[in-house]
């Protein structure tokens, strides 16, 4: 149960730690534009960190999610354009669904049924996507509906509507996560996915569809990607590596089996604040890079030293030689 808790506190306190440091040099940091600002800019890491846990719950990875969202951002340049009003507003947002679920299945099919490792399968569809922005668009071009984006970035105050949403979205998942037979599945598929198998769970089909979640959950961070450029952009989107650092700051297990969806939201809110605070000190871009490596390597020493610690052990315990039958001819 601690070890449960821990990142959910470690996040906590590292978020209040660096929020306390920027305030202390700057009253910038604090002020409502900033703040919403910063809610705002976590949005597409958070929702696609989301994502990325789930994938990661089975055992797997997705490396395709940055590129997805990049291609959500350039196909809603077509799809909510500035003159589309009423019901194809809700189309265009529609096919950026279908987007992140064709994707989803396309990478399901791969390493189910291929049985391709998922993190090949995805550097796979990664090129794929970033082949077809490209394609689509050659260059940043192409204005996204200011109507559509306005809706989604309203707020009361200056906290958005949607964080709130989604922070009331990452409790219920993790009150289904460990209540419910769909959140039993997704761990013990993660965990042992042969005895998984030989208890009765269709462990293919929650693997399709922990990847087509994903997917989809990659797809709507795409919506506030579009909110923040407002243009069709195919040189954006980098978020594939953050969304795997988010998910194990946020608890995850490599191996598969555990996670945190609330904790991977206060993980993802963190390193978009690094990202916030770092201009206030006219400090590059690279620090947080480093800072977020650094982060990964001390939440896999705090939160799997259990782990680690029998591994070593076994390592270093003798072998002792097996008992030889000799048996007289």
């Amino acid at each position: 149960m601690r070890r449960s808790w821990l990142p959910l506190v470690l996040m906590a306190t590292l978020i209040v730690a660096l929020g306390a440091y920027a305030d202390a040099h700057t009253s910038a940091f604090l002020s409502k534009e900033n703040l919403n600002s910063l809610l705002l800019e976590a949005m597409p890491l958070i929702i696609v960190s989301m994502g990325q846990a789930v994938a990661l719950l089975v055992g797997g990875f997705d490396v395709s999610v940055a590129a997805l969202m990049t291609l959500c951002v350039v196909v809603a340049s077509f799809t909510l354009t500035p003159t589309t009003s009423g019901f194809g507003l809700v189309l265009g947002s529609l096919s950026l669904i279908g987007v992140g679920v064709a994707t989803g299945l396309f990478n399901a099919i791969l390493i189910r049924g291929l049985r391709l490792p998922s993190i090949v399968a995805t550097l796979g569809t990664l090129s794929i996507l970033e082949g077809a922005s490209l394609l689509l668009r050659s260059y940043p071009q192409g204005a996204i509906n200011t109507d559509f984006t306005n809706t989604l970035i309203k707020g009361i105050g200056w906290v958005p509507i949607a964080f709130v949403a989604v922070l009331a979205l990452a409790a219920l998942a993790d009150l289904g996560l460990y209540r419910t037979r769909t959140g039993l599945a997704l761990r013990a598929v993660g965990l042992d996915e042969t005895s998984s198998r030989r208890l009765g769970m269709s462990t293919g089909l929650v693997v399709v569809a922990a990847f087509v979640a994903c997917s989809v959950l990659a797809s709507i961070g795409g919506f506030y990607l579009a909110a923040e450029v407002q243009v069709g952009s195919p040189i954006i989107g980098n978020q594939a590596l953050e969304s795997i650092a988010a998910a194990v700051l946020g608890g995850a297990s490599l191996a598969g089996g555990k996670g945190s969806f609330f904790g991977t939201l206060l993980a993802a809110f963190f390193l978009a604040e690094i990202d916030n605070v770092l201009p206030f000190f006219q400090q590059p871009t690279e620090y947080a890079d480093m800072a977020i490596g650094a982060l990964i390597l001390l939440a896999l020493l705090l939160y799997q030293s259990p782990e680690l610690v029998a591994r070593y052990r076994s390592a270093r315990r003798p072998v002792e030689p097996a008992d030889v039958d000799v048996v007289a001819v």
